[in-house]
C-alpha cells in the first residue's frame, strides 16, 4: 500500500485513471495521447500531482489538450523540454548523477542521509532568480547547480527515493498581501514513523557553502507555519519537534545567562555564535538584552558585535568583528526569491 505515490492515493478513481494515462504517455515520450476527461481544473491538478510524485518526469513542463463534445477522453499534448534523442542522454546523465551522489551515505542512518542531502543542496546549488524553465526540475538542480524551490524540493525527493527515505513535496499557496508572489515548495519526510518538514530552499537563502544553516531542517507544523503559507494540498501532520537541529546540537537556549556564557566563549575563540532561543517569545526586550550582552562581551576583547536574526524561527547569529558594523542588527528574511524584494 505504501508503495503507491502519495498524491496518487489522494485522487478519485477517475483522476487515478487520468494520472496513469498521463504517466504512461509521458514515459513513452508520446507527442500526444488520450486521457480520461475530467472537469476543467482537474486535469491540471492531476498533471501537477503526477509531477510532484515523479520528479523523474522532468522533461514535461506543461501541456495543452483538446476534446470533442461527446468524447469521454481528452487528447493531451505535452510540451517537452527536449527532443527525444537529447532526453535519453539527460535521463542517463541524471541517473548516473543520483547514483553517484547517494553512494557515500548508502549505509548511514536516515537522519544522516537527510543531513547529507540538505548539505549537498546548500553547498552546491544557486537560487535561479531568472526562474528558467529547467530550474523548476531536477535537471536544473542536479545538472546545472541552479534551481528554484520547486526544482530543489524535487531534487531532495529524487535523492530520498534513491536512499529509500519516505519523502513528498509540500506545496503552499502564494499570498500577495504578504508579498509572497509565488507558490512555495519544500519537503515532508518520515523518520521512525514521525513526519517532519524540510525546507532546503529557505536554509539556502540564509547560509552560504562555508556556513550552512539548519533553521528549516526537520521542523514541526507549529515551527514551519510561522513563516510558511497555507498548503495547497494536505500532507501528513508533523507533530514532533524533538529532532530540531539546534536543539539536538545543544544550541537551543532558555536563559540569557547561557547566551552570555556562549557569547564569551565565541569571542575568545574568534568564532561566530549561532543559536536558537526558546526561553519564551522573541520580544523586542529580549533582542535588546541580547544586543547588550553581545556588546559587553565583544568590548572585553576590543571587538564589535554584528547580529542577524531570523525572527520567525527565533535563530540568532552573532559575529565578533574588528570594525564597528554599519548595522548592529540585521533582520534575515528566509525565502530566496519567493518574496518580492
Amino acid at each position: 500500500r505504501n508503495m503507491e505515490p502519495y498524491y496518487y492515493q489522494t485522487l478519485s478513481k477517475a483522476e487515478q485513471s487520468s494520472y496513469q494515462a498521463m504517466q504512461a504517455g509521458l514515459q513513452a515520450f508520446a507527442p500526444s495521447f488520450p486521457v480520461p476527461l475530467l472537469e476543467n481544473r482537474a486535469l491540471t491538478d492531476v498533471f501537477m500531482k503526477l509531477r510532484l510524485d515523479c520528479p523523474q518526469l522532468f522533461y514535461a513542463g506543461t501541456f495543452q489538450y483538446r476534446y470533442y463534445p461527446d468524447s469521454r477522453n481528452a487528447e493531451l499534448i505535452p510540451a517537452y523540454l527536449f527532443e527525444k534523442g537529447k532526453l535519453k542522454e539527460h535521463q542517463k546523465a541524471l541517473q548516473a548523477r543520483v547514483e553517484k551522489l547517494v553512494r557515500p551515505v548508502a549505509r548511514c542512518s536516515d537522519e544522516e542521509k537527510l543531513l547529507y542531502i540538505h548539505d549537498f543542496i546548500c553547498k552546491n546549488v544557486r537560487y535561479d532568480k531568472l526562474k528558467k524553465q529547467y530550474s523548476h526540475e531536477i535537471i536544473g538542480v542536479l545538472g546545472h547547480g541552479v534551481g528554484v524551490c520547486e526544482g530543489i524540493a524535487k531534487a531532495v525527493k529524487i535523492l530520498c527515493d534513491a536512499l529509500q527515505i519516505w519523502c513528498i513535496i509540500a506545496l503552499a499557496e502564494n499570498n500577495p498581501e504578504r508579498g509572497v508572489k509565488y507558490r512555495h515548495a519544500w519537503n515532508v519526510v518520515r523518520l521512525d514513523k514521525k513526519y517532519y518538514h524540510l525546507d532546503c530552499t529557505f536554509d539556502l537563502s540564509l547560509g552560504n557553502p562555508e556556513e550552512i544553516r539548519y533553521d528549516y531542517f526537520l521542523l514541526s507544523d507549529k515551527q514551519i507555519f510561522r513563516d510558511h503559507e497555507r498548503l495547497v494540498w494536505r500532507v501528513p501532520a508533523c507533530e514532533d519537534a524533538d529532532r530540531f537541529y539546534y536543539k539536538k546540537k545543544k544550541l537551543s537556549f532558555t536563559k540569557t545567562e547561557e547566551v552570555q556564557k556562549r557569547a564569551a566563549q565565541a569571542v575568545k575563540k574568534g568564532k561566530p555564535l549561532l543559536f536558537h532561543w526558546r526561553g519564551g517569545y522573541m520580544t523586542r526586550e529580549i533582542v535588546q538584552e541580547f544586543l547588550r550582552i553581545f556588546k559587553e562581551e565583544a568590548a572585553k576583547k576590543e571587538k564589535f558585535a554584528q547580529v542577524s536574526l531570523n525572527w520567525a524561527q527565533a535563530i540568532v547569529k552573532v559575529r565578533f568583528i574588528e570594525q564597528l558594523p554599519t548595522q548592529e542588527l540585521t533582520m534575515e528574511e528566509a525565502n530566496e526569491g519567493e518574496k518580492e524584494e
